[in-house]
């Protein structure tokens, strides 16, 4: 009788402690993150917290919480026996080798070599779709190449959800990374555009390996979902992978989680439009 009557007591005790936590606490809402304070008043900008406005000219007021986008990019280096971040085991070579994951800004410069991991989180059910093309010195766009999803990553499973952070690639993907590599000498850049849709793209089809895409296809979407798309940065280049950025492939983030590196939003866009959101990597020269 004592036990039944500890195991009522504790499970209300537990009962207690869940109703006087406030859910906003465990919700990851990431415009609510780059921001504090009431809602703004029409025709009011609001101020970043945390972040810095990269786009002054695209204002930040009625903004659809549920539509923006996070995105974190990621450059790998070897570990060292004094790093406190969270390491990525790769099976190279015949053994395993360490690497720390750190976040780079967009105005990162790279060269060839460098491993590079993308990290996509969502605030809203849909689907997630990363389309790269290489850019040359004179401006121009090389083929359209539909990276993710495929099958090789988590069975072509693109869905997106709130707290859910999409790796590309994924952690037990081989290899776990993008190595960067310049086609010629006059390629400059890659161009990365970051889709997140409530339903799925019609005319595209998940396979083994990059879907060339058409010209056609990706302006079309460019030029309805990308249109006026402004961005937030924060200045934390350089952290290294969190314990909970890592574990988010089996658990949702909570608001407490590290925040995105980059946060894209659009004015005025109902939360049944996509996103189409465009990124340049530059080539150290």
């Amino acid at each position: 009788m004592k036990s039944i009557m500890g195991l009522v007591l504790l499970v209300l005790v537990a009962g207690s402690v869940l109703m006087a936590q406030n859910p906003d606490d465990m919700t990851r809402k990431l415009w609510d993150t780059a921001f504090t304070g009431s809602a703004p008043k029409k025709n009011t900008r609001r101020r970043p917290t945390g972040y810095r406005l990269a786009t002054p000219n695209v204002p930040t007021n009625n903004v659809a919480p549920e539509t923006v986008v996070g995105v974190t990019l990621w450059r790998l280096r070897p570990a060292r026996q004094s790093d406190s971040g969270e390491r990525l085991i790769v099976h190279e070579d015949n053994s395993d080798n360490e690497w720390i994951p750190e976040r780079i800004s967009t105005n990162t410069r790279l060269v060839q070599g460098d491993k590079l991991r993308i990290s996509v989180e969502a605030v809203r059910g849909g689907y997630l779709y990363v389309i790269d093309r290489e850019q040359y010195a004179d401006g121009s766009l090389g083929e359209p190449y539909l990276i993710f999803p495929t099958t090789r990553t988590a069975g072509g499973d693109n869905q997106v959800a709130i707290g859910r952070l999409v790796e590309i690639p994924a952690q037990d993907d081989n290899p776990p990374f993008f190595t960067m590599k310049k086609s010629r000498a006059d390629h400059v850049a890659e161009v990365l555009s970051v889709i997140v849709s409530p339903t799925k793209l019609e005319g595209v089809q998940i396979t083994a390996k990059a879907l060339k895409l058409t010209d056609a296809q990706v302006t079309a979407w460019e030029k309805s979902w990308g249109s006026n798309v402004g961005n937030l940065e924060m200045s934390t280049a350089g952290q290294a992978w969190t314990k909970e950025e890592k574990d988010a492939r089996t658990r949702a983030l909570t608001a407490n989680a590290p925040p995105p590196q980059l946060v894209f939003y659009r004015p005025s866009v109902k939360s049944t439009e996509p996103m189409f959101v465009k990124l340049r990597l530059n080539y150290r020269r």
